[in-house]
């Protein structure tokens, strides 16, 4: 079973996350980049008769945060990325669990669809009630059923392989990405604060006058406050972790026997939702 065989939901609320992201973190770019642009304009004068270039070109920048903040304000991406990843991670787990007969889904056909159903009105009644969720099949597909009937080894192979693995995999492959980041934009930070320092140290003797070092501070604060954004760090750390004790799970359920598959089942999900929710609580808002 891949993400394409799971509920119509879990898809509805993905895109909301994605577009969410997408524009949590656009926004909070232009407004970063806008202050800087803003204070390097106030730091130089370029006169044309009596209009300073340089004095719009901050104004410019200033709007151009403004806009940020408003939209961000407004809009509110990042409540739809939250809510939208909440639902959509929840509902996974549920599909999951239904589809290889893991807690709470142990029971028969008809029984365990009910609850499915009654499980996913649940979620969205608490996560997603401000989403727009329209599709047609909200908590299951023939997919998840047809894996349910197979015999208990074939259910335990694909459990292990296309969700255990694969999410230990995708929670590896973050931590390394995040490793990667958070080095290049401390090496960046650490960059700009002694250029910042050789600026300032220059007009201090007198060799020009011009407070560019101003205009390094806002861009080290703006990187910094990136960095806060983005969570490279803590998310290299909790991704590791997660990946770490998937592993340990994975050869839990290699071994586990049919009669503790579904108390099994429902330990790994509960592993997976505990990183989701650390995630969720670490979030800052971007307004």
């Amino acid at each position: 079973m891949v993400d394409a065989d799971l509920p119509g939901f879990f898809h509805d609320a993905d895109k909301v996350a994605l577009r969410g992201q997408r524009h949590t973190l656009a926004l909070g770019r232009l407004r970063l980049l806008s202050a800087i642009i803003a204070a390097l304009g106030g730091a130089l004068s370029w006169k044309a008769g009596k209009i300073d270039l340089w004095a719009i070109v901050s104004m410019l920048g200033f709007l151009a945060a403004l806009y940020a903040e408003v939209r961000l304000w407004n809009l509110k991406p990042e409540d739809d990325w939250k809510s939208g990843r909440a639902v959509a991670e929840a509902i996974k787990s549920l599909a999951w669990r239904f589809a290889v007969a893991g807690n709470p889904f142990p029971h028969d056909l008809p029984k365990a669809r009910r609850e499915l159903a009654a499980q996913t009105a649940e979620v969205v009644r608490k996560y997603g009630q401000t989403l727009a969720l329209d599709s047609t099949n909200p908590s299951g597909t023939s997919a998840l059923a047809e894996l349910r009937a197979k015999p208990f080894e074939e259910r335990r192979q694909a459990y292990i392989e296309h969700r255990v693995r694969d999410q230990k995999n995708w929670y590896s492959a973050r931590s390394r990405s995040n490793k990667e980041r958070a080095s290049r934009w401390r090496g960046v930070l650490i960059v700009g604060e002694l250029l910042a320092i050789l600026l300032a140290g220059g007009r201090a003797v007198g060799f020009w006058d011009i407070d560019i070092s101003g205009v390094m501070a806002a861009a080290v604060a703006g990187g910094a406050a990136w960095l806060g954004v983005k969570q490279h760090e803590t998310l290299r750390l909790s991704y590791g972790a997660a990946a770490t004790n998937l592993a340990l799970l994975e050869e839990t359920l290699i071994e586990t026997s049919e009669e503790e598959w579904a108390a099994a089942v429902a330990d790994t999900e509960d592993a997976i939702g505990t990183e989701h929710s650390a995630w969720l609580a670490s979030r800052p808002s971007a307004t």
